[in-house]
């Protein structure tokens, strides 16, 4: 259960998939509803929390592979939200201020974490010879075909290969390149120097295009995916 800001505000965990109260406004905008949180409506904080469960849990499961640990960071997320409702600024959108949360949220958590086995980045990485040419032909990239995989059977097969990354560099791709952080602010939330940031980007992408390469090698070529 997540506690909303009142004590009769208990709603079920994002992993329920519970829908909206009955007598929830599903067009309220996040202004409105927010100022009912504040002004102490107990239906309010249960709505708020209903409305934003769901985007939050998706975007915890791209950081962590335990369902109950995205679940968990999401209710971490939502206490850390309540707490600081008072003092949201409104100068950017709340979606975006609660997103930042939730992501802040599970870098503690993957940090504090035990490192989880993962294939070695090295296996991945491409190898040159004394001449400096890269071992082995690379791939070219094709258009797939409309029947032959649908977008979203594309999109789970790129991030099943994302998630096969070891953990320092699935997280530099995550923030750099579906985050859209910059190199400085990937910098400063994982404690890295942005050289650091910049040569785990580099080796994540690489990895991430010999294991795409894999999964999606027809007898055409490549199936470009996109995530």
């Amino acid at each position: 259960m997540i506690r909303g800001p009142h004590p009769q505000a208990d709603v079920p965990s994002p992993s329920t998939g519970a829908v909206l109260h009955p007598h929830a406004r599903p067009d309220e905008s996040d202004s409105i509803l927010l100022e009912r949180v504040r002004a102490g409506d107990p239906q309010a904080g249960e709505d708020f929390v209903r409305r934003s469960a769901g985007p939050m849990l998706a975007v915890a499961r791209r950081y962590l592979r335990c369902e109950h640990d995205a679940a968990d960071a999401v209710q971490e997320a939502f206490q850390s939200v309540f707490r600081n409702l008072e003092s949201f600024s409104g100068q950017s959108k709340l979606s975006t201020w609660m997103h930042r949360i939730v992501v802040n949220v599970c870098l503690m958590k993957l940090r504090s974490s035990k490192s989880r086995p993962s294939v070695s980045i090295e296996s991945l990485l491409p190898t040159y010879d004394e001449t400096g040419h890269r071992v082995g032909s690379r791939s070219a990239w094709g258009a797939p075909p409309p029947e032959q995989l649908e977008k979203a059977e594309l999109r789970e097969k790129v991030r099943a290969c994302i998630d096969r990354l070891p953990d320092p560099y699935r997280v530099v791709l995550l923030l750099r390149d579906i985050e859209e952080l910059d190199t400085q602010e990937t910098a400063d939330r994982l404690g890295l120097s942005v050289p650091a940031v910049k040569v785990r980007l580099h080796r994540a992408r690489q990895a991430l295009r010999t294991l795409l390469e894999s999964a999606f090698m027809t007898d055409s070529g490549i199936i470009e995916a996109t995530i």
